[in-house]
C-alpha cells in the first residue's frame, strides 16, 4: 500500500521538476541495496540495508513495505532467522504501483 498523500506532500515539497529527479534517485539507490539482498545478502550488513530502505521508502509512503523492513529489524535484533521473500515482493509491487502513479501523473490530494 502506498501512502499518496505523502506521496503529494514530497512532489509539493520539491517541485514537479525536482519530484521526479527524487523519484528516479530514490529507484537507483534502492534497487542497487534490493538487488543485493535478493542475490547474497550480506548478514552483516542486512540490518543497516533494511534501515536504508525503509528510511528512503518511508519519505515516499511505502508504508506496507516499511511496516515488513520494520518487522525484520525487529528479528534480527532478536536474533531471529528472517525472510527476504516477501520484501522483495513487496518492493517489486510498490515500485510497479507508485510507478503506475507516477505515469498517471496526478495527485491525489
Amino acid at each position: 500500500m502506498i501512502d499518496w498523500t505523502r506521496v503529494d506532500e514530497l512532489r509539493d515539497e520539491v517541485g514537479e521538476d525536482a519530484f521526479d529527479e527524487v523519484l528516479d534517485l530514490f529507484l537507483e539507490e534502492v534497487d542497487e541495496v534490493m538487488e543485493r539482498l535478493g542475490d547474497a545478502p550480506d548478514p552483516a550488513c542486512l540490518p543497516a540495508d533494511l534501515h536504508f530502505v525503509r528510511g528512503s521508502a518511508l519519505n515516499l509512503g511505502l508504508k506496507e513495505f516499511c511496516a515488513i523492513c520494520q518487522g525484520l529489524e525487529h528479528r534480527l535484533a532478536q536474533d531471529q532467522p528472517v525472510d527476504l521473500g516477501l520484501l522483495l515482493d513487496c518492493y517489486a509491487e510498490s515500485k510497479a504501483t507508485l510507478m503506475a502513479g507516477r505515469s498517471a501523473d496526478t495527485k491525489v490530494a
